[in-house]
């Protein structure tokens, strides 16, 4: 419809969405800080991208297909962390993401927790072990695994793990993409900082069966054709960030140009049009 930016036919929902839309928004539900992360990496036919499928059990959009990614915790700004990302300062981080430098969570928690999300949804390390080759995924090397699994149980933290991996991160390579906030519909809400980060490929993905059900790369031009034909359920801010990657043909030319752009925090209204959802930014 040509009042919306952007309309998603009911049947390319995922379930249960478009009911989310009757709340009743004079009193929305306080936002929390999350991280999300878009992985990439050069394909034989072009830049692809990994796509995962919430379980339907999730309680947020169950049942769609996202990039990696929940919410930001404290801990995610502990000084262990931060040993082990380089190439960004706290105040550097607070700039590019707009937030002033005492915010709570800080803003460098969000690039730590996008690499965090990361490794325990898809086993996929972001980074390079004792400076050297790329990391190791869960999915390739079973110590990786078993410590991943620890982070899953809560038994260790993020920093403990990347300490036993012995594994570095050049969070300067890690771009900042988008800004997200749920529409005041919504029963959950979230304040969403999108990155993304190249993958070697050839990493073996292991996904947390708890969240996830499904993976799959591909190119920003086939996941958009898969979600208009139904095959893969997407939201707004997913579709969104896949547009976005469609002018680049490689990872580095898509992390380059994020680095130039400006980020503005979109918080978008969801209203429900005859045939689908409607989609209005402001």
């Amino acid at each position: 419809m040509s009042d919306f930016d952007f309309t998603i036919p009911y049947e390319q929902l995922p379930e249960g969405f478009a009911e989310s839309l009757d709340r009743d928004p004079a009193d929305p539900v306080p936002t929390r800080p999350a991280a999300t992360i878009v992985l990439l990496r050069d394909g034989h036919e072009g830049l692809e991208t990994l796509m995962l499928r919430r379980t339907r059990r999730s309680g947020f959009v169950p049942g769609a297909y996202v990039f990696a990614g929940g919410r930001v915790d404290l801990a995610d700004a502990e000084p262990r962390v931060l040993e082990r990302l380089g190439g960004l300062t706290p105040a550097q981080a607070a700039h590019r993401l707009g937030l002033p430098e005492d915010a709570s969570p800080p803003a460098v928690a969000y690039y730590a927790a996008a690499l965090r999300e990361a490794f325990e949804e898809t086993g996929l390390l972001v980074g390079t072990v004792g400076g050297g080759g790329p990391a190791p995924s869960a999915g390739e090397d079973p110590a990786v695994a078993e410590i991943r699994d620890l982070l899953l149980a809560d038994e260790i933290g993020f920093a403990e793990a990347l300490d036993r991996l012995d594994v570095s991160v050049d969070a300067a390579s890690v771009q900042y993409v988008a800004h997200w906030i749920t529409p005041v519909q919504e029963p959950r809400r979230y304040d969403t900082r999108f990155f993304a980060a190249h993958i070697e490929p050839g990493r073996e993905v292991l996904l947390n069966p708890r969240e996830m059900t499904h993976s799959i790369w591909v190119t920003p031009h086939q996941a958009l054709a898969m979600h208009r034909a139904g095959e893969l359920p997407m939201v707004f801010p997913t579709i969104r960030t896949l547009e976005s990657l469609l002018d680049w043909s490689t990872s580095q030319e898509a992390l380059s140009g994020f680095a130039a752009r400006e980020i503005p925090a979109l918080l978008p209204r969801l209203v429900k049009t005859p045939t689908g959802v409607g989609l209005e930014l402001p």
